[in-house]
């Protein structure tokens, strides 16, 4: 059994991009283009490009520190913890960006990548495909069940044996709702729910 999980807004109890922009002040842009991605208006892979143009210039480093304090949902968190060797982490954001917060989870992490120079994101070099991901573990034998909400985990719950929808930072995409096994807008309902699939 593996257990995959979004990132933004599953595991953390915010978004990370938004947080990043109210940093350093581009929040109004950043907030728009993620509210519009988790939808569905924009494609994923044409968002996360100009969203990684807008912010590639930032330090990396500050970047990856701001992120290490982004709260999780603790009852999630304690589910990974106890289970490591069934958990994954899948997010399309940046592995040099979520390093701390990757460490802080605890589990084994898929990203997208970018080549960095001088603290400075220099090449986008992989998007990472979740659905990918879901097709490895299987390939190898693994009851997969995904765990997210944007619309960007469509097909990676398509692909996945078990397939939840989280409501937990904000109301799952609309895209999910006709495909999930399940949806759930509690994080205790979904451990629960996540335990008896074990």
């Amino acid at each position: 059994m593996k257990f995959l999980f979004d990132l933004d807004g599953t595991v953390t109890s915010q978004e990370t991009l938004p947080v990043i922009a109210n940093h350093f002040g581009i929040s109004k842009e950043m907030e728009e283009l993620t509210k519009q991605t988790v939808q569905g208006n924009i494609p994923f892979v044409e968002s996360f490009i100009r969203r990684v143009n807008i912010l590639g210039d930032l330090p990396v480093s500050e970047v990856d520190n701001l992120l290490g304090q982004v709260p999780l949902y603790p009852l999630l968190h304690q589910f990974i913890q106890e289970h490591l060797e069934n958990c994954a982490v899948i997010t399309g954001n940046l592995d040099c960006w979520c390093k701390q917060l990757n460490a802080k989870v605890g589990c084994q992490a898929f990203c997208s990548h970018a080549i960095v120079e001088d603290d400075r994101v220099v090449k986008l070099e992989k998007i990472l495909r979740k659905e990918v991901v879901v097709d490895h573990f299987r390939s190898l034998g693994e009851t997969v069940v995904f765990v997210g909400d944007g619309n960007n985990d469509l097909e990676a719950m398509r692909h996945a044996n078990f397939s939840i929808a989280v409501g937990l930072t904000h109301n799952p995409a609309k895209s999910l709702l006709s495909i999930v096994d399940y949806i759930f807008y509690n994080e205790k309902a979904l451990c629960r729910q996540l335990s008896q699939l074990l």
